[in-house]
């Protein structure tokens, strides 16, 4: 009996939920580079490399932590280039009796989920993401008490459920909620940002960039230089070097100026689960940085 257990391009985290209380020795994780997630709208060349990347970098920590991974390149002849076409191909291939997984971020991979039992003919346990400090039956439930939806409010909301950010007496830290009228200053003539923390390409990473060249020229953006994190453990130090060192200079023109000041690299990660929010907050939680 073989446990199938795809795991998607934006969830690779080692906490990701498909992955707990599981017989690793009755288990097998996909992991897929498909066309069709590549071009369903046209993304960054350095978009589609960064996924990749990270995709391939997270394979090789799951097989040294133990996990028999299944990775399918984009190039590989048999890929037929879409998310069910592989979890049929790979249900075949392993007799698999099950499939394992976690709700897709985007409506429309979890509407495609929902179709996988009966199209490759076994059961397929359709997992809750659970790294979201908001599960989706709370925001549910939270849209239905309010007339309209402002970010703003749910911050707070988020804020006191959790306790996130908040003072023992139940008050915000820094005394107020919103620091959106503070943090619109211009940013100082000659003013100096600190480089955002960089990584070189690893051999991994070299191999992607030359698929990505080969079979998506002709999508937009500059593929090079390219030195994101790809890893979490460059995530995290990534994280780490923007509170350290940019966050008490970027606050003040948070709302104006944030890829030079490192926010964005910082956040990319995030689009993947490389870490998650209460990484971020558990960093902010240790450090003195003016919050």
């Amino acid at each position: 009996m073989t446990m199938l257990i795809p795991v998607l391009g934006d969830q690779l985290s080692p906490s990701l939920a498909s992955l707990q209380n599981v017989d690793r020795n009755k288990a097998v994780v996909l992991l897929m580079e498909v066309w069709d997630e590549a071009t369903y709208v046209r993304h960054h060349k350095k978009k589609i490399a960064f996924i990749f990347s990270a995709m391939r970098h997270f394979a090789e920590e799951l097989r040294a932590d133990g996990w028999s991974v299944d990775y399918v390149t984009l190039d590989d002849p048999e890929n037929t280039q879409s998310f069910t076409g592989e979890i049929e191909r790979a249900a075949r291939k392993y007799r698999a009796t099950s499939i394992r997984t976690v709700a897709g971020a985007e409506y429309r991979v979890f509407q495609a989920q929902k179709t996988w039992s009966d199209k490759i003919g076994i059961p397929c346990d359709l997992l809750e993401d659970d790294r979201f400090i908001c599960s989706l039956e709370d925001f549910k439930q939270l849209a239905k008490s309010r007339k309209t939806l402002r970010m703003e409010y749910f911050y707070r909301d988020m804020r006191q459920k959790t306790g996130l950010l908040m003072n023992p007496d139940d008050t915000p830290v820094g005394g107020q909620w919103n620091f959106d009228h503070d943090n619109r200053e211009k940013p100082p003539s000659g003013l100096n940002y600190p480089s955002p923390e960089r990584f070189e390409p690893d051999a991994v990473t070299k191999n992607v960039l030359n698929l990505v060249k080969t079979r998506f020229g002709d999508h937009f953006g500059d593929l090079e230089p390219f030195t994101l994190s790809v890893t979490r453990q460059q995530a995290l130090k990534a994280l780490e070097a923007f509170i350290d060192i940019s966050l008490t200079r970027f606050r003040p023109i948070s709302g104006r100026d944030d890829d030079r000041a490192g926010l964005s690299l910082s956040q990319q990660p995030l689009a993947l689960y490389q870490h998650r929010p209460v990484d971020a907050f558990g960093s902010l939680r240790g450090g003195s940085h003016g919050l």
